[in-house]
């Protein structure tokens, strides 16, 4: 295997400086039955997409909305606005009101969707006087390759490839519990995630990333496009994730990796018994999990299935993605926990700010050049997000005498059932020890005399059978009696947000547990 390019762009601060040092010659984008875009070309393409940006009157950090399907165009896209102006990915199944929430509050200049694809965004730009920027694919052309079109012309006040404090990526948080904020990311704070992630995985130039995330996501577009491709590497777009397609995908990409979130590896689990000629000739390097927590159990399974290390890794988007993660072998992993520091630093702080000793449970905090400067016109959010420069991160947690970071829990998800405080995870866990118990979720639901009580979803593995009492008592037989779900609901599927993460809060309201 060859040397990362590590001396040649490692002290890139934007993301031309990143990429213009590579292999040109090496493929950078593909896709299902296209041929490769090379990194000359997707230079090329980036280089275009500014000029063409520029003619339009956009500039360095002008808001431009990205609608666009999941795919090689999506990712070259993504890296050709951030490169001349400020990327705002949507997610291309948002509803009419929603995309007037989102293009409203970013305040955006332009909005690029795919010519021949209807969208209610069109008719939302529209009404809002935002110009439609049409992305055209060469359908005969490299995976990636397009041309931009729009009736707008003009002189952007910054015109040119964009610098390294300059805004390459707005994102909005998920809003579970209050207003989305919205997540300025300069083009340091992206190039720094990109080194962090390439320096924690050993990535090289003959590294191919499977993505199968969506690139409206941070998860996507940083650990999926950015990482992979910073390092000379290849990735392989997916259209979306699909469950029954990807075995198909291994087979044509011939991936060394792929980064999903637990619920995707869960589901790609339940089809793999049924494409063992598949496994057979599939050679993972590694698979990576980040987004939310990776059940031990399925991260034992993953790795049994696919013979390949999983590394768990912990990430937010005010983060610009990567914070912690399990080394690579031979390095210790330990199931059940994030990891190392990778990238910034990171402490546990108590609730007056005092930084708190290993072993000893409280916030996550942490510092470093990949994370954000603060939320967007939002100085209340930043006055309780910052204390003497540690950034909150909102997640309960503990690190332990080697500095691994176990996650015990999203403040705002555990559960306060009379006092008592129950961490939605460890119940997850025992649930997950069952054998008929496929994927689980514990949240909280409302009780007229405790405030909250303990709840769960279920999804039962194919051919199991269970109940909401069987399942009951083998959790009470492996967690305390208070924390135990008063009610297990079995479901076909567990209902999730946009980008395949399951949300606690707001679940016993969906389930119709809240009455």
């Amino acid at each position: 295997m060859t040397d990362a390019p590590s001396d040649s762009n490692a002290d890139a601060k934007t993301l031309s400086e990143l990429l213009a040092p590579l292999d040109g010659n090496a493929p950078a984008l593909g896709a299902p039955g296209r041929p490769e875009l090379t990194l000359a070309g997707l230079r090329a393409q980036i280089a275009r997409t500014g000029e063409q940006l520029n003619s339009f009157g956009l500039g360095r950090e002008d808001g431009v909305a990205i609608v666009l399907p999941n795919g090689a165009e999506m990712a070259a896209a993504f890296l050709g606005v951030a490169n001349a102006a400020t990327a705002a990915p949507l997610n291309p199944g948002y509803r009419a009101d929603e995309f007037e929430f989102y293009l409203q509050d970013l305040e955006a200049q332009a909005v690029v969707v795919q010519e021949g694809v209807d969208s209610p965004v069109r008719e939302v730009a529209q009404r809002l006087n935002v110009p439609l920027v049409e992305l055209q694919p060469e359908s005969d052309g490299p995976a990636g390759a397009f041309n931009l079109a729009a009736s707008i012309n003009g002189t952007p006040e910054r015109p040119g490839e964009a610098g390294p404090d300059d805004v390459g990526l707005v994102l909005h948080t998920s809003g579970t519990t209050s207003r989305p904020k919205i997540v300025p990311l300069r083009q340091r704070n992206l190039t720094a995630t990109a080194h962090n992630i390439r320096n924690t995985l050993n990535l090289t130039s003959e590294d191919r990333c499977l993505n199968i995330m969506p690139l409206f996501h941070i998860h996507g577009v940083m650990a999926g496009i950015l990482a992979s491709v910073g390092a000379g590497g290849c990735t392989w777009c997916s259209p979306g994730f699909n469950a029954m397609q990807v075995f198909g995908w291994l087979r044509e990409a011939k991936p060394s990796w792929y980064t999903a979130v637990p619920t995707m590896h869960q589901l790609i689990l339940t089809r793999a018994g049924r494409n063992a000629d598949v496994l057979a000739e599939t050679n993972l390097r590694l698979i990576r999990s980040s987004s939310s927590s990776l059940p031990p159990t399925v991260m034992a399974e993953l790795e049994e299935t696919f013979g390949a290390p999983v590394i768990e890794s912990y990430g937010m988007t005010e983060a610009a993605h990567q914070m912690t993660s399990n080394p690579m072998p031979p390095q210790e992993r330990k199931p059940g926990s994030v990891g190392l520091p990778a990238g910034p630093e990171v402490a546990i702080m108590d609730e007056d700010g005092a930084l708190l000793a290993m072993g000893q449970r409280g916030e996550v905090v942490i510092r470093g050049n990949n994370v954000t400067d603060g939320y967007r016109n939002n100085p209340e959010a930043n006055a309780t997000a910052y204390t003497r420069g540690w950034f909150r991160t909102g997640d309960q947690g503990v690190l332990d005498n080697d500095g691994y970071l176990t996650i015990t829990g999203r403040l705002k998800e555990i559960i306060n059932r009379g006092g008592e405080k129950i961490s939605p995870r460890e119940v997850d866990e025992a649930l997950l020890l069952h054998p008929a118990v496929a994927q689980a979720v514990t949240f909280a639901m409302p009780h007229d005399r405790l405030g909250e009580e303990v709840a769960a979803a279920v999804v039962l593995r194919e051919g199991e059978e269970s109940d909401e009492r069987a399942i009951r008592r083998f959790v009470g037989e492996r967690v305390a009696d208070f924390k135990t779900p008063r009610r297990v609901v079995i479901l076909e599927e567990i209902p999730k947000g946009a980008t395949g993460k399951i949300q606690r809060i707001g679940l016993a309201e969906k389930l119709g547990l809240t009455k």
